[in-house]
């Protein structure tokens, strides 16, 4: 489990759910499945992500999408980027284990929906999702199975996340530090009432020299074990918000992720897949051809929305943190025999000491 940045005495901005998760959304649920050889060549895994836990009526969640680049996957985009929903699970794997986890949410979905898929003539779309560990990882042994993602999606829960080197994140790499998995919430009020907003990503982007964090530019004085000539990762954002939002609302949601993964340096990368997915809870329905003709949707007016922009932007960048803050260090495949280090909690906390972001 991460330290994380909080903890650490970073003066960082916003107030985080108890949990400081994309699970502080009720009924969000969040499974990993990590295969991890120390000493070997799997390193890899899936993450996966439950909208609505583990309710057996299938329901859509109204959402929105994202990509700063494109060069990346998520499954399930166009029609998002259409319909403004979907349903079922979101899951986030190696770029050669999407086709796997697909699969496998899709036989999830059919045996969970059991009686939906039985007695109509319904369609699963799950949302799958990617970044490449082929430098911590063998990558080409397509190493992740079926009964991984299965476990990921039935062993998912409420409560703390695994971070850093865990899930999809094992073998990623973030600004040459060793990456992966991160999460973080925030509480805001609008209209009187108080919603949470909650962002997990899997983060494996970014060159050391961009590294920013609170501002400073630690990523030039942290110049040691430097592992790429050029950027070539990728970053998810998944949102989670319980906030009644509308399709479109959600789409501006997602893209102040792109904000937030800029608040730690990344311009986006060529080479990079920057793909941002927000939800909400709210508003959940059954789906449309179970549903009733005449629908009515409540949700926020959008002159109230600011707080939620900014929660986006600083839950984005505190995950990023964490995911690093969480990692350990871990030999590279690609080429052989190095090491991709972990971040230094201590010299960059010494670092925004000096700079008075630190306690």
């Amino acid at each position: 489990m991460s330290r994380g940045a909080r903890k650490l005495g970073w003066k960082l901005q916003g107030r985080p759910g108890p949990g400081n998760a994309i699970t502080d959304v009720k009924g969000v649920l969040v499974g990993t499945t990590t295969l991890n050889e120390p000493e070997g060549r799997v390193r890899t895994g899936v993450t996966a992500i439950l909208p609505l836990g583990h309710a057996r009526e299938p329901r859509i969640v109204h959402a929105g999408i994202h990509a700063l680049n494109g060069n990346g996957e998520m499954t399930g985009a166009h029609w998002i980027r259409d319909a403004g929903y979907f349903f079922g699970p979101i899951c986030i794997t190696n770029t050669h284990g999407v086709g796997i986890a697909h699969h496998a949410a899709v036989k999830w979905m059919i045996a969970h929906y059991a009686q939906a898929f039985r007695e109509h003539h319904l369609w699963a779309m799950p949302v799958v999702a990617e970044t490449y560990d082929g430098v911590l990882n063998d990558i080409n042994g397509q190493h992740l199975r079926e009964e991984h993602v299965l476990a990921a999606l039935d062993g998912a829960k409420a409560g703390p996340v695994a971070e850093g080197n865990a899930g999809g994140g094992t073998g990623m790499i973030c600004y040459e530090f060793k990456g992966g998995t991160g999460t973080a919430s925030r509480l805001v009020a609008l209209a009187g009432r108080e919603y949470t907003i909650g962002v997990l990503v899997q983060a494996n982007h970014g060159r050391r020299d961009w590294l920013t964090v609170l501002g400073e530019p630690v990523g030039r004085q942290l110049t040691g074990d430097r592992l790429l000539e050029r950027e070539q990762g990728s970053i998810i954002v998944v949102v989670a918000t319980d906030a009644p939002l509308r399709p479109d609302q959600l789409d501006r949601l997602a893209r102040r992720g792109a904000i937030g993964i800029g608040r730690s340096g990344t311009p986006g990368g060529n080479s990079s897949g920057d793909i941002f997915l927000a939800f909400s809870t709210a508003n959940a329905r059954p789906l449309p051809q179970l549903d009733a003709p005449l629908q009515t949707l409540s949700h926020l007016n959008d002159e109230i929305l600011d707080p939620a922009y900014e929660a986006v932007v600083e839950a984005t960048d505190e995950a990023i943190l964490n995911a690093m803050l969480a990692a350990e260090d871990m030999t590279t495949l690609k080429p052989p025999g190095r090491v991709c280090r972990a971040l230094d909690a201590g010299l960059v906390t010494g670092m925004l000491r000096r700079a008075g972001k630190s306690d």
